[in-house]
Parts: structure tokens; sequence; C-alpha cells
């Protein structure tokens, strides 16, 4: 019963990252496959820092907390190892970039996919700390 409640929380977790990253604003207007695609890592970003704090912090931290769930599922519930956890982490969050060009609803970054990871690892290392304590 504890899994399928985890599992269905996950699924949960799953669509309302969808939500937030792909559908935020429903399908783009402009046609399919007519995104932006940002190949250097953190130059928008660092563009808001100067302009607007705030939306950085959000930006920034957003990228990361949202991904560390799917580092501690899949550390606890698939024990997956450190390299397998990040490879999946990392490829969902391509899977969500592309998504994003090819709906038109964000900016494909490259430092959305280097955050996304990195709160993958957290999430990763999280696990593996609450399951010593």
């Amino acid at each position: 019963m504890k899994k399928r409640i985890t599992d269905a929380l996950f699924a949960l977790y799953i669509l309302l990252l969808l939500r937030i990253t792909v559908f935020r604003r429903g399908i783009g207007t402009h046609g399919l496959l007519s995104g932006k695609i940002n190949l250097v890592p953190f130059s928008d970003l660092a563009d808001t820092f100067k302009k607007d704090l705030d939306v950085f912090i959000y930006l920034f931290f957003g990228n990361i907390i949202w991904f560390v769930p799917l580092g501690f599922y899949l550390r606890k519930r698939k024990d997956c190892n450190l390299i397998k956890t990040a490879a999946i982490g990392f490829c969902f969050s391509l899977f969500i970039e592309i998504m994003q060009y090819i709906f038109v609803t964000g900016v494909s970054e490259t430092d959305d996919l280097i955050l996304n990871t990195v709160g993958v690892l957290i999430g990763y290392f999280a696990a593996n700390l609450f399951s010593r304590v």
C-alpha cells in the first residue's frame, strides 16, 4: 500500500512538473517547432540577475528545487545509483526542454539542464542521508 501511495504521489509530481514547465501557457500560438534555444549557459540568468533579483532567485532556485523530488524518488523507490539517477534526471530535463521548444512554451536553455540535474543530485544525496538516519 505504501508503494502505491508513493507511486501515485510521484505521478502527480510529474504531472505538476510538466504543467509548470511545458504547459504553463498552453500551446504556443506561433506554430510548432518555433521556440527559442539558448545554448550559452547562464547568459540569460546573468542578465536577469542584473535586472531583477527576485526573478533570478525564482528561476535559479526553482530549477533546482523542482527536481529534488525526482532524485529522491529514484534513489529511494527505484534504488538507482548516482550515475543512473543523474542520467535519468538529465534526460527528463532534456525532454522538458525539447517539449518547450516544440510547443513554444518557454526558452530551451542549457542552464535549465544543468540546474535541474543539480536538483536531481541534491534529491539523491538527501535520500541517502535519510536512509542513514
